[in-house]
């Protein structure tokens, strides 16, 4: 099921509509899908590069993955760019990295495919489950976001759900999906 990923008010969005859907049912990792579509031409794209993991993605047009265990308040971000780079992050809790419990950058790389069309973008992206983070409660929470980079350099930045007034992709009340019946729904849990 794909979910509508919303602009934050706080900064100036381009007229379109994103597109983010995970399903988990594989037990051997997470299929994500971000589409973007409508005046994509006016989009900044990463260029194609080699599959390697890279530090300050979001920096530039970047799909991301927010994966917490609703039992602890650790988590995990993935970010996603159409190049074909990535970056996975571990976290004791908001925003505190916990770089001992990442994994090498050489162990199963998600892997990511990109295709366009004159209105559209697409990524594609497959996290193995060994990049997953530990789970100790059956109850994960899941966030899918989007940063956006227009050709004059703005940013905007998409989620299922803004909590606050600025963007904050880290805040665990952004985490609104949540696992049920091999599908995704929003979570009885989110505060509005």
């Amino acid at each position: 099921m794909a979910h509508v990923l919303h602009p934050h008010p706080s900064a100036p969005a381009p007229a379109l509509r994103v597109l983010a859907s995970v399903a988990t049912e594989a037990a051997d990792g997470f299929a994500l899908r971000y589409r973007v579509e409508g005046e994509v031409a006016r989009l900044r794209i990463p260029a194609r590069q080699p599959r390697t993991a890279r530090d300050g993605l979001w920096a530039h047009t970047c799909f991301e993955l927010f994966v917490g265990d609703a039992g602890t308040a650790r988590y995990r971000e993935f970010n996603f760019s159409p190049s074909g780079e990535w970056a996975a992050y571990d976290f004791r809790g908001y925003r505190e990295r916990d770089t001992a419990q990442e994994l090498a950058a050489d162990v199963e790389p998600p892997r990511i495919a990109t295709t366009s069309g004159a209105a559209w973008l697409e990524v594609e992206a497959f996290v193995p489950a060994r990049r997953l983070p530990p789970v100790t409660n059956p109850a994960l929470r899941i966030g899918l976001t989007a940063v956006i980079e227009t050709n004059d350099g703005s940013l905007s930045y998409w989620a299922l759900h803004h909590p606050g007034a600025r963007p904050d992709f880290h805040d665990r009340d952004a985490f609104v999906l949540a696992p049920g019946n091999g599908t995704f729904h929003p979570s009885a849990a989110r505060k509005s």
